[in-house]
């Protein structure tokens, strides 16, 4: 197949994200991937700014987690987990409940990240009706938040940004704050939280838990917010007996300084919500955990368990990948890179605020935003940037970039440098 026959084959019957169909655009047919380039079909090479949508936190083809796929699937690639078990997720669970906040030691392992909230959310709901308390049943979250595109993950997105009308007669009504209006990098001001201390005051009796992305909302923004919001939620969520979900799956795993976002607040949420980046970039692969006490009171309910339980629940190939991939970021020097990167990012997008079209820049760990005033042109855009070799994915005002933590410096500077120019007016 020629690139012009796979492109109109793809434009006629294949779906891509948050796309019509036909596709409005020509998407770039990718053939091969290294290190932190991407080759194309039509033999030009790019630097990928993206790490493949935030996951891809080593590179592409690394060496290691190729060893690791290799030697996996020529033992066991996959098996039903119901029944059963195996090394492979037994170890991913040991490392992820090492890694994680004290307390957080009962993993629940799934297929995505849109997944493992939809299991938090199930772990609430359950919880409070084992506890004798179905009255609390509903959620607060963020405006400006994004949790995934499945229904109960999507009923906890931003109610406008989420397209909530199109899905309003089926998706469950919960309840929504306004996002902090303090930034990550501003001084705290006094009573900033209070409209949070107010709503959790006035909802708690029906609230069974508070959900967030902690630091930094993703898809819903890119907007970095006060740790101090963090550590009031955890703080109200213990006085009125709420739980507390945490969303770390673009966050986890270094990309915002900090192993998982909520060590900047200093607080433990009683769910964590884990993806992304858990698999470096290589297959899908999520993971929620909780506390004994919460999996203990699931367990002692009416069900007997919990009730939920997919096909590919613990892919001993993706565990056995994830190992890898946590193995090889412990061992690095991943927070030197990541405040590298962080630096440089400042220093080279900063000089965007010069131009009279942008609104902000905005930098935390290994993530640099260039927030417009006005929309971007999104094929424009992107192929200003691939005319420079560089792949971004710009949405609505936002040219943004999340590179893998082995990007060096120079491949930093070609990034940096073909943003600044694509946004220059």
């Amino acid at each position: 197949m020629n690139q012009q026959e796979l492109l109109d084959f793809d434009r006629a019957h294949i779906w891509h994200p948050y796309a019509p169909m036909p596709a409005d655009y020509t998407p770039y047919p990718v053939v091969s991937a290294d290190g932190v380039y991407l080759d194309f079909m039509d033999g030009r090479r790019v630097i990928d700014g993206m790490a493949s949508w935030w996951s891809a936190i080593h590179g592409y083809n690394h060496p290691r987690l190729n060893q690791a796929a290799h030697h996996q699937i020529d033992t066991l690639s996959h098996v039903m987990f119901g029944g059963l078990t195996h090394q492979p997720a037994v170890e991913l669970s040991q490392r992820l409940i090492n890694l994680t906040p004290e307390r957080l030691d009962h993993v629940f392992l799934s297929d995505s990240g849109s997944v493992s909230v939809e299991v938090a959310l199930k772990m609430a709901m359950q919880y409070w009706q084992a506890k004798q308390q179905p009255e609390k049943n509903r959620f607060l979250a963020l405006r400006g938040g994004y949790h995934g595109d499945t229904f109960g993950a999507m009923s906890v997105c931003d109610p406008v940004n989420g397209m909530h009308h199109l899905f309003q007669q089926v998706l469950p009504q919960h309840l929504f704050i306004e996002r902090p209006s303090i930034s990550f990098h501003q001084p705290w001001q006094d009573n900033a939280d209070e409209t949070i201390k107010q709503m959790i005051a006035q909802h708690h009796t029906s609230l069974a838990a508070v959900i967030i992305e902690p630091i930094v909302q993703g898809a819903g923004g890119m907007w970095f917010y006060h740790p101090q919001y963090l550590k009031t939620l955890r703080e109200q969520c213990n006085k009125y007996n709420i739980l507390l979900i945490a969303d770390e799956i673009a966050t986890g795993f270094g990309r915002c300084g900090n192993m998982f976002a909520c060590e900047y607040a200093g607080i433990t949420p009683d769910l964590l919500c884990l993806g992304k980046a858990l698999t470096g970039g290589y297959l899908s692969l999520a993971a929620t955990i909780t506390r004994k006490d919460i999996a203990e009171t699931m367990s002692n309910s009416e069900a007997g368990c919990f009730m939920h339980g997919p096909t590919f629940m613990a892919n001993p190939l993706a565990c056995a990948i994830a190992c890898a991939s946590i193995d090889e970021l412990l061992q690095s020097d991943w927070r030197t890179n990541v405040a590298r990167i962080e630096a440089q990012l400042k220093s080279k997008l900063g000089t965007c605020r010069e131009f009279s079209t942008v609104e902000d820049v905005r930098v935390l760990g290994a993530i640099g935003v260039i927030e417009m005033k006005q929309p971007l042109e999104v094929p424009t855009i992107q192929a200003k940037l691939v005319a420079q070799g560089v792949w971004c994915r710009p949405f609505g005002k936002l040219l943004y970039t999340m590179p893998a933590y082995s990007m060096d410096n120079n491949e930093l500077d070609q990034l940096t440098r073909a943003m600044v120019t694509a946004v220059k007016p």
